[in-house]
């Protein structure tokens, strides 16, 4: 049974083609594409792929978007299927306020993220990181429920806020360093530390909350940046949301 996994991003799609909806299924295809070109997927990397039997996605983008890819989807024979959060689902509670307004994408990676864990030895209380247009910083405790998280503006939109709202300052790129002695550096590293500093929080008050050492867990396009300027220990994965999406397949459809 074919599985089609999609993740839909503030600039980016990102899909993947696995042989099963379970977990570890051996990956056939993938690809990635900017969100203005959603539809030339029909006519272009879609073309000539096994057909999915079944296809789970999320997304931060709004319904037009949405519409857009299930156009691209009539090239098979398949439903759309698209996460919303829920009150439990696949090992994980949740404890947002309204459940069903936490976004899509912090579910799914929290999910991957947890049954990951899991798959490493004894369940520990986790934190959740995604680098994105956005940034989400997100605590689940030992029983694997999510207790709340942060979100923050990504690198991109801290700097053009400064730019557009501060007279006379552009934002060229710049690197991080400790004690920068350049506009450049200090926004780039101003920014930098505003997110290490709030995963660092994180970590402290879910530390403090189980009473025991917390993992940590960072994926997102931008993660790499980060990467060298973390202060916790963590582990950095690529296609989070992929796993999450599998694991829900897994109990959707399995």
């Amino acid at each position: 049974m074919t599985f089609l996994a999609i993740d839909i991003g503030n600039t980016r799609l990102k899909w993947a083609l696995h042989t099963a909806p379970q977990r570890n299924a051996p990956l056939l295809a993938q690809g990635v594409e900017f969100l203005e070109n959603i539809d030339r997927l029909a006519s272009g990397d879609w073309v000539g792929l096994p057909h999915p039997a079944r296809m789970l996605g999320c997304t931060v983008a709004g319904d037009a978007i949405k519409r857009r890819v299930e156009e691209q989807m009539e090239l098979w024979d398949v439903s759309a299927n698209w996460v919303v959060a829920s009150s439990h689902e696949a090992g994980l509670s949740n404890g947002y306020d309204y459940p069903a307004r936490l976004g899509a994408d912090r579910w799914v990676a929290m999910i991957g993220a947890w049954h990951r864990s899991l798959a490493q030895g004894p369940a520990r209380p986790l934190v959740v990181v995604m680098v994105g247009t956005a940034v989400t910083v997100d605590a689940i405790d030992t029983q694997g429920k999510f207790l709340g998280g942060l979100i923050l503006p990504g690198h991109g939109i801290m700097l053009r806020a400064l730019e557009s709202g501060t007279a006379g300052l552009h934002v060229p790129t710049g690197n991080v360093c400790e004690f920068p002695t350049n506009t450049s550096d200090a926004l780039t590293s101003g920014g930098t530390y505003a997110i290490a500093g709030a995963v660092e929080r994180m970590v402290q008050h879910l530390r403090q909350h189980c009473g025991t050492e917390p993992r940590c867990i960072m994926t997102g396009g931008a993660g790499w940046k980060m990467a060298p300027s973390m202060s916790v220990p963590f582990e950095l994965v690529d296609n989070l949301l992929f796993d999450g999406l599998l694991e829900l397949a897994a109990h959707r459809f399995g």
